[in-house]
């Protein structure tokens, strides 16, 4: 089957739009970025931020209406949680109804697979309903989805991303298939979204792209190569943010810590969180996403140090704790880089809280090596543990590596998460008898500043920061009670 262009304005600039997601948005979303996939029922909140109700008033009754007759399922990553919004907006301005748009995940072929069984499911429940697929799995191999009986159209990465593409779709005679090379997408990524999240907390996408080549990783063919949005686009978008009324907000894209790829000048990650926070005093809290720490800059070191706004929680792309798997996976660290990282992070800044992702079972992965991971959990003193099970993606070199049992790659996972939730809970005794500001996201949770969970013993309105005292701990989540009725400064 052709592949066919989407001509309709592909070159314009897209609408900023605000968006009002529900549980519905989210029901297969997935958490992390690295290898493997993990999916909900419901949007999860471990170890990064879940979507919620956008401020009152952002949408009219029309809108509304509209956004109801599409249904868009999101798998994978936060970054295609952020895009769902926007395709949701576009879907809807264009006036497509009785649509479900599935925007897929590729980092696994059980990813992939998963991807299918999805479509087929909503399928049999809306069988009348037209079915659009997107997202990297789309991107990659188009012709899979296309040949599936349940599909109706097949849109890539970045048309997905523009009003035009979804105003063909509202013609009788739109292509089947748009899906172009991804490879040769230069224009910067787009921020595109006013906001989705609480009236708490929303995201800003200010990169997309990787030119990285982990071997375990096909996300640079499903997103391109690495490009970035200019600071000052960024900083109007977290400007108009705040307006809105946001609280707090995540600056996310692939790989963030090579923010300034593309554009002119000396622009860097740390040099761009400066400058949202310099420029817009009125932000309580500035978060980052998912970090590769070997990329983190000095100006970003300086700011985790001195900027007391920006928020003192770290998800570091770790993937292992032996030097010669991570030669493997290509990744452009040693074990002793991470620990050296986190170890001088903490020292500038002692209330940093980091979360990593970690792979158990990589090709050849022996149990010593294995144990290097284990030990990173105490070395790097992680706190929030994203962990993978090896799941061989094919056109990566990994997939051709010596494979390990899966028996013994479910077995290492379990121990990692094991040492994971014990890690957690040691943290949140830590915490018991503090006093913390909390961000409220909905009726008595909150996130303290190292984006721990508590529930406090007594309502408050989402978007508040509140003083409140831990006074216990689950091991999963904080307790406690609030100190005073008035906000934080």
């Amino acid at each position: 089957m052709p592949w066919q262009r989407l001509d309709a304005n592909m070159s314009e600039a897209p609408t900023p739009l605000r968006s009002p997601p529900s549980p519905h948005s989210f029901s297969e979303w997935g958490e992390g970025r690295g290898e493997g996939q993990q999916q909900a029922p419901e949007p999860t909140a471990a170890p990064h931020p879940s979507p919620l109700p956008t401020p009152e008033g952002a949408w009219g009754e029309g809108t509304r209406a509209a956004q109801a007759a599409v249904r868009v399922v999101t798998l994978g990553c936060r970054l295609n949680a952020f895009e769902s919004e926007v395709v949701r907006g576009h879907a809807a301005a264009a006036g497509l109804e009785d649509t479900i748009i599935v925007n897929t995940c590729a980092v696994t072929a059980e990813a992939v697979r998963q991807a299918g069984q999805t479509i087929r499911r909503l399928k049999r429940e809306r069988p009348h309903a037209r079915l659009i697929v997107t997202g990297c799995a789309a991107q990659i191999e188009p012709s899979r989805f296309a040949d599936m009986p349940e599909v109706d159209c097949v849109i890539g990465n970045a048309e997905k991303m523009h009003a035009g593409t979804f105003r063909a779709l509202s013609l009788a005679d739109s292509p089947r298939v748009a899906v172009n090379d991804i490879m040769a997408v230069r224009e910067t990524a787009h921020a595109l979204v006013d906001g989705f999240g609480s009236r708490a907390r929303a995201y800003v996408q200010v990169q997309n792209g990787c030119d990285h080549r982990c071997t375990f990783c096909i996300i640079p063919f499903g997103r391109g190569p690495s490009r970035s949005v200019p600071a000052g686009e960024v900083v109007a978008g977290v400007r108009r943010l705040v307006e809105a009324g946001y609280a707090e907000v995540v600056m996310t894209g692939v790989d963030i810590t090579d923010y300034g790829a593309g554009l002119p000048g000396e622009m860097s990650l740390g040099r761009l969180v400066r400058h949202i926070l310099r420029h817009v005093p009125e932000l309580k809290r500035l978060r980052l996403s998912s970090i590769d720490q070997v990329e983190a800059d000095a100006h970003l070191i300086d700011a985790i140090a001195e900027e007391p706004r920006l928020m003192p929680h770290l998800h570091l792309s770790l993937q292992s704790g032996d030097d010669m798997i991570l030669k493997r996976m290509k990744r452009r660290h040693a074990r002793a880089d991470a620990v050296a990282f986190c170890a001088k992070v903490r020292r500038l800044r002692p209330d940093i809280v980091f979360g990593a992702d970690l792979i158990a079972g990589f090709p050849t992965e022996t149990e010593a090596m294995f144990a290097g991971s284990m030990g990173l959990v105490g070395d790097c003193g992680l706190t929030f543990l994203h962990v993978f099970p090896f799941s061989p993606r094919p056109g990566t070199p990994a997939a051709r590596m010596p494979q390990i049992a899966r028996a013994t790659i479910k077995e290492r996972a379990a121990r990692l998460r094991e040492r994971g939730e014990l890690a957690l809970a040691d943290h949140l005794q830590s915490q018991v008898g503090s006093d913390v500001e909390l961000l409220m996201e909905r009726d008595r949770l909150g996130r303290t500043p190292g984006f721990v969970e508590m529930m406090l013993a007594e309502p408050a309105p989402s978007g508040q920061v509140l003083r409140a005292r831990v006074t216990g701990s689950t091991g999963r989540r904080l307790h406690g009670r609030l100190l005073a009725p008035t906000c934080a400064p």
